[in-house]
Parts: structure tokens; sequence; C-alpha cells
């Protein structure tokens, strides 16, 4: 017979601080990097229009792969994550943002972003207050996998900032802007693929999934895919805010994704680190001629999408997010570790 018991698991999230300096000479620290190089357009005549159906976004969930590509087309990009499935990214106009997520030919998780993408009865940017004129908001979610039980709790922050909800049926987490109260984007997502994130604190009766395990060259993979991620969704977050959008800088990246790296491996979480020092530090080690200059770090997130949004959700960090000064961003990423480095070149 098999043993039943009762484990708790509680989700830890860390946030850091972001620094601004308008003096070369003076900052703390920094870091993270992609590996990827990319440069924003934000001419619409650059961009390609999803013909996306009128039925609402939510149909899309746990369709086959052949059905996505008739409906919608091939993805802009595939990118691997850390638990088994493929992100399907639809990246090319920010107004419709979405990523697929795909295991064995099929949708088992869908991120939603795109203010322009259909997410009834929700819509994007839409207040707190009409989102919940549709939806129940509780603090306590039960849930059943293979006669397993499941039961995720809520802090008051997670309930502000990450709900967790049924819309259609469906279990999705919605992204809220704690400080203007609205909608940011939603992730839809099955029972299977919820408990195995484990994105908030988790009491359980029976068995736990366990996450894949990575090798090196897997998580070499999985990071690049979510440096790339995070500055796409940062330039999204800035566009939906009226702030221009950001170019990638490579020599800043690879700045953020040594400082990412090193704490993950010195085990500590902090902008001043004890081998390299501060942001200023590190980027004269680099050679990097800057004006300005400010960094955000998180650790611990399920995944960029949600450091992003945890950002967003911290005063420091979203004026470095929303800063309209900043022209260029690295991003490294790092296992868990996260980095964003914002500057003004010279």
């Amino acid at each position: 017979m098999r043993s039943i018991g009762l484990i708790i698991i509680i989700a830890i999230i860390f946030y850091g601080f972001s620094i601004f300096y308008d003096d070369l000479t003076e900052l703390p620290d920094y870091s993270e990097p992609p590996t990827e190089q990319t440069e924003s357009d934000s001419s619409d005549q650059s961009r390609s229009k999803l013909d996306l159906p009128e039925e609402g976004i939510s149909k899309f969930f746990q369709m086959n792969q052949e059905e996505l590509i008739t409906k919608i087309g091939e993805p802009d990009r595939i990118d691997p994550t850390s638990y088994g499935y493929q992100w399907w990214i639809y990246d090319q106009d920010p107004d419709q943002y979405i990523q697929f997520g795909l295991d064995k030919g099929r949708v088992v998780t869908m991120f939603v972003i795109g203010k322009n993408v259909d997410v009834s009865p929700l819509k994007i940017g839409q207040k707190r207050s009409e989102v919940e004129e549709h939806l129940k908001i509780d603090n306590k979610a039960k849930l059943k996998v293979d006669g397993n039980e499941y039961q995720f709790e809520l802090t008051q922050e997670e309930m502000q900032t990450r709900p967790l909800v049924k819309i259609n049926g469906i279990w999705a987490q919605l992204y809220m802007d704690k400080f203007e109260n609205t909608l940011v984007g939603i992730r839809y997502v099955t029972p299977e693929v919820l408990v195995m994130q484990r994105p908030y604190s988790l009491e359980y009766r029976g068995e736990l999934t366990d996450q894949p395990e990575l090798k090196q060259k897997d998580w070499e993979e999985v990071q690049n895919a979510e440096e790339l991620q995070i500055f796409t969704l940062t330039n999204v977050i800035r566009e939906q805010y009226n702030v221009p959008a950001l170019q990638w800088h490579e020599e800043t990246s690879q700045v953020a994704f040594g400082h990412s790296k090193e704490m993950n491996e010195e085990n500590y979480f902090s902008h001043e680190s004890p081998n390299t020092g501060n942001l200023s530090n590190r980027l004269d080690r680099k050679d990097i001629k800057y004006i300005q200059a400010g960094e955000n770090i998180a650790a611990n997130y399920i995944d960029g999408i949600e450091a992003v949004v945890g950002w967003l959700n911290s005063e420091g960090h979203r004026k470095a997010m929303l800063n309209k000064d900043f022209t260029h961003l690295g991003v490294g990423v790092y296992q868990r570790y996260y980095t964003q480095n914002f500057i003004v070149p010279w």
C-alpha cells in the first residue's frame, strides 16, 4: 500500500533593489546575460499581425500543434524550458504577444500579455474591480491529479499580484499591476504543470511530481531563451506604459550573466559582490562607458516571466523597468537567478 504523506512546500521569492546614477563614477551592482542579440523595432510596418480567431484565446488550451499551426501559423521561435514543455512564441507584435507551451504536441500552458489578444471574459489592461465582477479570487485553490490531492495557499502579496483562479474551467494565474490595479497578463496552465512548477505554498496528500533534471547544456539553452524572453517582455510592458523600447546591449548582458552566475554559485543575493564589487566596478572591468545605469535582480521565481512581473510590482525595480531615460538593456539568467542591467551608453 502506498503511504500517504502531508507536506508543506514554501515558495520563497527574493527581491533586489533598483539603483539609478547620473554619474559615471558612482554605482553599486548589477548583472546577467543572454546570448542572442536583438534590437527592437517599434515601427508598425515591421510587425506582422496574427490572424487570431475572435472566439477567445482560451479555446487554444490543450489544442494540438497541427491545429495551432492551422489557426495562426508557425511560431516566430521555439524556446526550451526547464519543465519539459517548449514555448512556441509569437512576438512580432507587442499587442498580440503570446507564448504557447507545448508538450508531446499539445498546448499545456499559455502566457498572454498582448493587449489586443481576446482573453474573454477578461481583458488585458482591465481594472481589478472589473476582473472581480467575473471571477472569484480566493487565497486557496484545491485540485486533483491522478488521485493525488493538492492545495495551494496564497499569501496576501500573491493575492494582490498573481492570484490563481479558474477561467472557463481552466486554471489561470492573473498577473496584476498592484500599483495601478490592472491586469497585465494571464498564464493558463494544466493542473499537472501547475503542481510541477509549484508557484505558491503547497500542501499535498499523495505524491509530488518531480521537476526534470537538466544537464549543463540544457540549462544553457533555457537560460539563453529566458534572457531573450525577459528582454522582449520588458519592451512589451514599456510599450503598454508608453515608454520607448530598449535596445539589446551584448557587453552589458555579459556583465549581468556573470553576476547571476556568481550569486548562484556563491549562494548569496545582493547587488554587491564579494568578488567583483558593485555594478560600477563590473562595468568598468568590461570597459563599458555609460552615462547612466541601473539594475534589477531576482531569484527563485519559476521562470523569467514571473521575474518580470515581480519587478513590475516592486517600486524600485518598476522605476528601472519604466525609466524613460534608459536606452539599452542587458539581461543575464543563470538557472533561477535573473539580472537586468539598464544603461545609457556614453
